[in-house]
């Protein structure tokens, strides 16, 4: 199973090839587009090979480097250099939707277009003329909230719509997965059979998020399912389940589709995942990149949608959209 410290080892490769180079401003005919990812993980490679592939039909040089880790420290740096070298479009995933506000003002303020992929500043709305979140041009993603809304609609019919169930989450103030859960907990509202315990945050530790389901069984013996709200969320908790001897008989639920999934869902560790279409993030967001640099008005907001996978589809359609390395 892929682990944290496996994804660092796979993505040196990557990341060295990815370091910024000094550039001046291009020239319209062959913009700079640089992407700034949240964290080593693979739906962010994901992300930049449809990237890529965007960039060499629009003929735009892109820039790549992404964080170690999920948080401002790594974040902000990187993106203080890319700053540095003036592209012509940032495309970012911000770690933070208050803390990212004011380094990505200095971006746009230095003249560089602004477009969020995956997770976004302030509450998403851009280009609306109202607060002080709204000057990216864009924002690509899935509609997490949907996505969360997906997710129990999923568990509650995999557990008889009745039980009791938890989020397993990576920590509050990220938009993408503050999201899911809202959509989740949204949703289960509308299954009274339900009981919803108490979100758990693990700071994407696996690790943690395995301890938690042992703590929630000593309070819980009856716990039905579980929904991670991202990769090392729903790893985690599965593995945790899995110690307690409860696979199969606890539903599990993740978000994103991490290499290695296939084998999870048929082996029972993982009941069903919800994949996101991080290549088209990336497609997307170098195309309309390409267009703001070329002084094309762009839509504020693009939807790339999910896909469900489970043992009815993971050998089948569903195969297509596990992310890769």
């Amino acid at each position: 199973m892929t682990t944290r410290r496996t994804l660092l080892k796979l993505s040196v490769a990557t990341m060295a090839a990815g370091l910024v180079a000094a550039h001046v401003w291009a020239d319209a005919t062959k913009p700079v587009i640089a992407l700034l990812p949240g964290v080593v993980d693979p739906f962010y490679f994901t992300m930049h090979r449809g990237a890529e592939k965007a960039a060499k039909e629009e003929g735009v040089e892109l820039l790549f480097q992404v964080p170690k880790s999920w948080n401002t420290t790594e974040q902000v740096p990187i993106l203080k250099a890319f700053i540095a070298k003036k592209p012509d479009v940032l495309l970012v995933s911000p770690v933070d939707k208050q803390q990212l506000i004011q380094p990505l003002k200095e971006a746009a303020d230095a003249g560089i277009k602004v477009i969020t992929v995956d997770t976004y500043i302030g509450d998403g709305k851009y280009q609306t003329g109202k607060g002080d979140a709204d000057f990216p041009l864009s924002y690509i993603a899935s509609d997490n909230t949907e996505g969360g809304r997906i997710a129990a609609r999923a568990l509650a019919k995999a557990i008889g719509d009745k039980g009791e169930v938890y989020c397993e989450d990576n920590k509050p103030g990220i938009s993408s997965t503050d999201a899911r859960v809202d959509g989740f907990l949204e949703e289960m509202k509308k299954h009274p059979n339900i009981k919803v315990l108490d979100t758990q945050y693990n700071e994407d530790d696996a690790n943690k998020a395995a301890a938690h389901i042992a703590a929630i069984l000593a309070r819980n013996p009856n716990l039905a399912g579980v929904f991670g709200a991202n990769t090392f969320s729903g790893k985690g908790a599965a593995e945790g389940v899995k110690k307690a001897g409860k696979s199969g008989k606890i539903k599990v639920v993740v978000f994103d589709a991490v290499p290695g999934i296939d084998q999870d869902i048929k082996s029972g560790l993982v009941d069903i995942a919800i994949a996101q279409k991080p290549a088209e993030m990336g497609y997307y967001g170098v195309k309309y990149g390409a267009d703001a640099a070329r002084g094309k008005k762009i839509p504020a907001q693009k939807g790339t949608g999910f896909v469900v996978l489970d043992k009815s589809n993971i050998d089948g359609d569903g195969k297509q959209y596990i992310y890769s390395n």
